[in-house]
């Protein structure tokens, strides 16, 4: 019988993955992660994805399904590869997206390396994705059917490997059909909130938590023009972002705008709405999931932010595992430190972060 490891989480997603692997006449076993989290009140934290009440929905769920249940303890990688880098990336005047650092190291990491450990023949996640196999025996990864949550767009770091030993049981269904599933089976996740916050800091404030967390990294300094004009004081670098208008304190005839971050000087650099955006981005720790770049240039679209809307776009690839990217019209919120997913109708083709220099072409 074939075996499969699904990562669970106690929510419905997961759940109801399990579920139809289950009737799908699959080996199931369950396991949940546990992560690192910062204390409180000198106690030991809880993550918000694995809190107390997760692990026992998630036991029971799988209780109901007659599954094996195991927790992982990965509290000691998630916080050297996501929490320290999260740190790290701010101070150094990067925007970063943990989830994607989750990914590739925990859940395609150290999680994905547990269950081929354990024997089985593949890894199943609630994601929504789809994956693809062509006549060559290489593998796609496509968007979910359901546009609203695709997530593909932090998933774009798999490899061919991965691809030929993941499951995702919920790429061609959409959340209401998800919902209305777990309802039926009679899951008791099937009504159970989403969170969106940070999963490791206690109470959502990303910037109390880098306050503490940086080691006195976190300074005021200048908020100038261009032109090098001091126009204000910022309170830390890591508190400001691109595109950022409110929360600023400076009175102008007209609004301003962050449209960059000096880490070299500590400031904060504003100008005008004319000012703020690019029509091109550099792009690096770029990752093809066909396991090598394209021989040239590329059409596609590119996503540079897990919500952003698809831009048109002709990328470059470079050597070193990095691209550039040029639009075909002006964006706004190119942030360093994002993700930029690289996609051609309903394939992911891969990407990278967004990087704060520029490379030669």
């Amino acid at each position: 019988m074939t075996k499969v490891v699904v990562a669970m989480s106690g929510g419905v997603d997961s759940s109801l993955a399990a579920a139809l692997l289950v009737e799908q006449g699959y080996e199931v076993e369950g396991v949940m992660m546990r992560l690192w989290a910062e204390p409180s009140c000198g106690l030991t934290g809880t993550n918000t994805c694995c809190t107390p009440e997760a692990v026992e929905d998630a036991r029971a769920v799988a209780e109901m399904l007659g599954i094996p249940f195991h927790v992982l303890d990965a509290a000691e990688p998630f916080k050297h590869f996501v929490v320290d880098h999260f740190i790290d990336r701010y101070v150094h005047g990067y925007t970063p997206n943990p989830c994607l650092r989750c990914n590739r190291h925990i859940r395609l990491g150290v999680l994905y390396e547990y269950a081929r450990a354990r024997g089985a023949d593949y890894l199943a996640t609630g994601h929504y994705v789809r994956i693809r196999r062509l006549p060559d025996g290489t593998y796609q990864l496509l968007r979910g059917v359901d546009r609203h949550k695709d997530q593909s767009y932090v998933l774009y770091m798999v490899t061919q490997e991965h691809l030929a030993h993941l499951l995702f049981p919920l790429g061609e269904y959409t959340k209401p059909q998800v919902r209305a599933m777990a309802h039926e089976r009679g899951l008791p996740t099937a009504s159970r909130a989403e969170s969106q916050d940070l999963c490791f800091v206690r109470d959502g404030d990303y910037r109390r938590f880098l306050k503490e967390w940086a080691d006195g990294a976190i300074r005021p300094g200048p908020i100038m023009r261009r032109d090098g004009t001091v126009v204000g004081t910022h309170q830390g670098l890591p508190f400001y972002t691109i595109g950022q208008r409110k929360g600023l304190g400076l009175t102008f005839q007209e609004p301003l705008y962050v449209i960059d971050l000096d880490p070299e000087k500590n400031a904060v650099i504003v100008g005008t709405r004319e000012e703020l955006g690019h029509n091109e981005a550099w792009v690096e720790e770029v990752h093809w999931i066909a396991g090598h770049p394209p021989p040239g240039d590329i059409r596609a679209t590119v996503k540079i932010r897990y919500r952003a809307h698809d831009a048109g776009a002709t990328i470059t690839p470079l050597e070193g595992a990095r691209a550039h990217v040029r639009f075909d019209e002006r964006l706004r919120d190119i942030t360093p430190g994002q993700g930029a997913v690289f996609y051609q109708g309903d394939v992911c083709l891969g990407g990278g972060i967004l990087a704060r220099r520029e490379f030669h072409v």
